[in-house]
């Protein structure tokens, strides 16, 4: 027994040594998330008390501010500035001078902590049981997304009451005491945001009919006091207005993302328009709540409560930015039975909530309705279409596992250096992928845009010294043929418009073909492929930002000639065509070689035949001569282009190991050594 128990305690010891890491792991990362959150705070109460009154809180001057609407006798919407109920206008009304006198700081800081207590109440509310993980880092991640979100941003830029009807609804759905409180809190809600009657059947329909009638006798008695109150300003808001439409600004603006305002966008008008949009709408309201009934009944009341938000959002006839919360609610849907597919649904609607449109989608006429109306989409997905997993489903809570590679043997000792970056054999989820490409070429293009001081002119005597710099490096190593070799494409029409259409199409066409083809016939090659290019581009932009370079087409005095762009005019301080898109100083490293020195090697690597393999290497020789040729890169560019490709697949390799295809398995001590470690992260 002795024996027994000397061999038992080490193993005790082990286990729970390693449980109590995991736990301090955790309190690690939770106070690391709650540091964050301050700081997007500081930073929100930063940006907006720093700005000058007059150009912050905006709404909230033209509310109650020394001129505001509420001080002024006669309608509310005399000037068409206030864009709440009259219930919304009786309410503020007794508030005005305090909130006079607090404006700017104390709304600033309320609204914080509404915010705040949105994400605790959201947080609290995701559907039991929860691991231990979940529940410590659910609450700062709500809270960060908030603070991150658009419609937050915009309550605390403009000044507007947005956030408290959602505050007021979850306040009824998952804190109220009885019945007849929640149903008090949500009929006060629906009186600040009418189409918030929609969660009237919802309860009804749920079981909760006490709340339900008390919301619809809630919302009765708002507006019946407001309209014994103010009955002009009723009219107006109700008849005249139609329920607020037009009120804030015309119904077919970018920023009223309802069905009412897309078909509007779309140029539909009249009676036409009125009668698909109330057919639209009612077929989105009964679709989302029998959704949201569903989801109820499989216990998953907030994701019921967001389905139902985001039909709210749809069906009204004016939603603007501050009141698209709904959407972001919607992220505690699980839709996807793989692993690979969980990420999705969140993913799109974390950038769709946070980004601007014109980083989720080109800026091409062609997508001006999807762009125009992303937040919509998102709202009408989450509200009927997403096909979000029951708790019943096997599938919930354990996906089907993604397929790995045997942990591979390196060179060298050290690599990979991030040994749980394991090598994945299959696809990943496609419109993931999409997403992430497009937001990394947005981001990519704005910091290049930047690198300069967000235009041209802005680093053009740098940019011009530096290409005299490198001008008489190349003289030195005697490999300055720019000159000639420009001069001669220029003299030979067919070779001219060769040389022009390669540079301006294969850049992009070759990439996304490579891309692509990995993608469907070499998965496991195409997150390595990826990896390396993604690694290339940043290191990239490391030299853009550092050494902003004029090319040669862009040096005074030199000749060249501009074949792809046309004349330059040098008398002009910002010259030069796409000078609104893109930054024409970052010339080192050249990415037009850089990316086709990737094709090169990939294909050269993974092709099976000689002569594809040719072919993938003739591609970075034509994009070599045609950067040169057209005056738009030096030979030192295509030089640094090849030194960033050959960087990111030695730190692919480097943090991940060799390919999936060349692994060789590792000793089994390694392999004990990984699982144990694994069961030890689980617990």
């Amino acid at each position: 027994m002795a024996n027994a128990e000397r061999s038992g305690r080490p193993t005790e010891a082990f286990g729970a040594t390693a449980v109590g890491r995991t736990r301090t792991r955790l309190r690690v990362a939770c106070l690391g998330l709650w540091l964050i959150v301050a700081a997007l705070a500081a930073r929100q109460v930063t940006v907006v008390l720093g700005t000058p009154r007059g150009e912050r809180l905006t709404d909230l001057e033209t509310w109650v501010g020394p001129n505001g609407v509420l001080h002024v006798n006669g309608s509310l919407y005399d000037s068409t500035r206030f864009t709440g109920t009259p219930f919304g206008g009786l309410v503020l009304k007794p508030l005005t001078r305090s909130a006079e006198q607090a404006l700017g700081w104390g709304w600033t800081f309320g609204t914080l902590l509404l915010v705040v207590a949105l994400g605790l109440i959201a947080a609290r509310a995701l559907p039991q049981p929860i691991g231990r993980r979940t529940a410590l880092l659910a609450a700062p991640v709500a809270i960060g997304l908030l603070m991150l979100s658009l419609p937050v941003r915009n309550t605390l830029w403009l000044g507007q009451t947005s956030i408290i009807p959602v505050l007021l609804v979850l306040l009824g759905c998952f804190t109220a005491r009885g019945q007849r409180t929640s149903g008090l809190l949500i009929g006060v809600a629906a009186a600040l945001q009418p189409t918030l009657l929609l969660f009237t059947p919802l309860l009804w329909f749920t079981g909760r009919r006490r709340a339900a009638l008390a919301t619809g006798a809630t919302f009765a008695a708002c507006t019946g006091l407001a309209w014994t109150v103010m009955p002009h300003d009723s009219y107006r808001y109700w008849v005249h207005h139609m329920a607020g439409v037009g009120l804030g600004g015309p119904a077919d603006d970018l920023a009223n993302q309802s069905l009412h305002g897309a078909l509007l966008r779309l140029g539909l008008t009249g009676p036409l328009e009125v009668a698909l949009f109330l057919t639209l709408g009612a077929a989105v309201a009964v679709l989302a709540l029998r959704r949201a009934v569903r989801c109820f009944g499989d216990g998953q009341l907030l994701l019921a409560v967001a389905i139902t938000g985001c039909a709210a959002i749809a069906v009204s006839p004016t939603a603007w930015q501050h009141q698209l919360l709904w959407v972001l609610l919607a992220i505690v849907g699980r839709a996807g039975r793989r692993a690979s597919d969980r990420y999705v649904w969140p993913v799109t609607v974390v950038l769709v909530m946070t980004l601007p449109t014109r980083m989720m989608l080109p800026d091409m006429q062609a997508l001006d309705p999807l762009r125009t109306n992303l937040v919509l989409l998102a709202a009408l997905a989450a509200a009927t279409a997403v096909p979000f997993l029951s708790r019943t489903s096997p599938h919930y809570r354990s996906p089907l596992p993604t397929e790995y590679a045997p942990a591979a043997s390196a060179r060298f000792k050290h690599v990979p250096l991030v040994p749980y970056l394991r090598r994945v054999l299959t696809r990943p989820n496609l419109l993931l992928d999409l997403l992430l490409i497009r937001i990394t070429y947005a981001a990519y293009a704005q910091v290049r845009l930047a690198a300069t001081g967000g235009s041209n002119s802005a680093g053009r005597a740098e940019a011009e010294e530096n290409g005299r710099q490198i001008l008489g490096l190349e003289r030195a190593l005697h490999i300055d043929v720019e000159h000639w070799a420009n001069r001669t494409v220029v003299t030979i029409d067919r070779l001219r418009d060769f040389f022009d259409y390669y540079y301006t199409s294969m850049h992009f066409i070759v990439p996304l073909t490579v891309l692509a083809v990995l993608y469907w016939r070499r998965p496991a090659d195409y997150r390595w492929a990826r990896s390396a290019l993604g690694f290339a581009t940043l290191l990239a932009l490391v030299g853009f930002w550092l050494y902003p370079l004029a090319p040669p087409r862009l040096m005074p005095t030199l000749g060249f000639v501009d074949t792809v762009h046309g004349v330059q005019d040098f008398s002009q301080p910002d010259y030069g065509t796409l000078t609104s898109l893109t930054n024409q100083y970052a010339a080192m490293p050249s990415l037009h070689f850089g990316w086709s020195l990737w094709c090169g090697v990939v294909i050269a690597v993974l092709a099976r035949r000689w002569w594809i393999k040719a072919l993938g290497m003739l591609h970075p020789l034509l994009t070599a001569s045609s950067i040169v040729a057209t005056g738009n890169h030096w030979v030192l560019d295509a030089a640094g282009g090849a030194v960033v490709v050959g960087a990111g697949f030695a730190l692919t390799y480097v943090l991940s190991g060799p390919r999936a295809s060349t692994a060789r398995p590792r000793r089994a001590s390694y392999d004990s050594r990984y699982l144990s470690t694994a069961r030890i992260r689980r617990l």
